[in-house]
C-alpha cells in the first residue's frame, strides 16, 4: 500500500509539473518570455503560485524543465560508450546527436532564441553541467576529478555547442572539426602548417 501510494504521489507530480511546462510554453510563444508573469502560469495550469515554486525555483526554469535529463544523457555518454571508444569521440559522437540537430523553426528554439534572458539563462544552465561531467571523465579515465585533463575536456566540449551554433555550414561537420581540434591540436590544422612552425610550449 506504501510503494501504490508513493507511486501515485509521484505521478501527480510529475503530471503537475508537466502541465506547469506545457502552460509556460504556451504562454511565452504566444505572448513573449517577458509579458507573461508565473502567476498567469500557475493559473493556467489551474495550481496555486506556491505550488509552481515547489517544482520550479523561477521563471526561466519553466522553459528548462529537462535539465536534469541533459545532464544525466552527458554521464552516460562517458559511461557507456562502446568497448574500446575513446572518452573523447564519446563525447563528440553524444554532441553531435542531441545538439547539432535543433530545428530553427521548433517554438522552442525560437522563444529561447529570440529572448535574452533565456539565452543568457541556458548557457549558465548548461554550464552547471560542467563538475558532473568532468566528474564521470574522471571516473572513466582514473584521473583525479580536479585534474586538468578532465576539467579542460569538460569545458571545451560543453563550450562546443555554442561555437557551432555560431557558423553558418553543416553543424555536425563543425562539431567534428572542434573536437578533431581539440584530439590532435592546433599544430595540425592548415593554418598553423601555413605558418610553418606548430605551437610548441614555451
Amino acid at each position: 500500500m506504501v510503494e501504490t501510494t508513493t507511486g501515485r504521489r509521484e505521478r501527480k507530480k510529475a503530471r503537475t509539473r508537466q502541465a506547469l511546462a506545457d502552460a509556460a510554453l504556451r504562454l511565452f510563444t504566444e505572448r513573449g518570455f517577458d509579458n507573461v508573469g508565473v502567476r498567469e502560469v500557475a493559473e493556467a495550469a489551474d495550481v496555486s503560485l506556491s505550488t509552481l515554486f515547489k517544482h520550479f525555483p523561477n521563471k526561466e526554469a519553466l522553459v528548462f524543465d529537462l535539465d536534469a535529463d541533459i545532464e544525466s544523457a552527458l554521464v552516460a555518454a562517458v559511461r557507456d560508450r562502446a568497448p574500446g571508444q575513446p572518452v573523447l569521440h564519446a563525447l563528440r559522437d553524444h554532441m553531435v546527436r542531441t545538439r547539432t540537430a535543433v530545428r530553427t523553426d521548433d517554438p522552442m528554439f525560437i522563444l529561447v532564441d529570440s529572448t535574452p534572458a533565456l539565452r543568457d539563462y541556458a548557457r549558465r544552465m548548461w554550464s552547471r553541467h560542467e563538475k558532473t561531467l568532468a566528474a564521470a571523465l574522471a571516473d572513466a579515465t582514473g584521473l583525479a576529478p580536479d585534474d586538468l585533463a578532465v576539467t579542460g575536456l569538460a569545458r571545451f566540449a560543453l563550450e562546443a555547442p555554442g561555437l557551432v551554433r555560431t557558423g553558418d555550414g553543416d553543424p555536425a561537420r563543425a562539431m567534428h572539426d572542434l573536437f578533431a581540434l581539440l584530439e590532435h591540436g592546433w599544430g595540425t590544422t592548415p593554418l598553423a602548417q601555413q605558418e610553418g612552425h606548430p605551437a610548441q610550449d614555451g
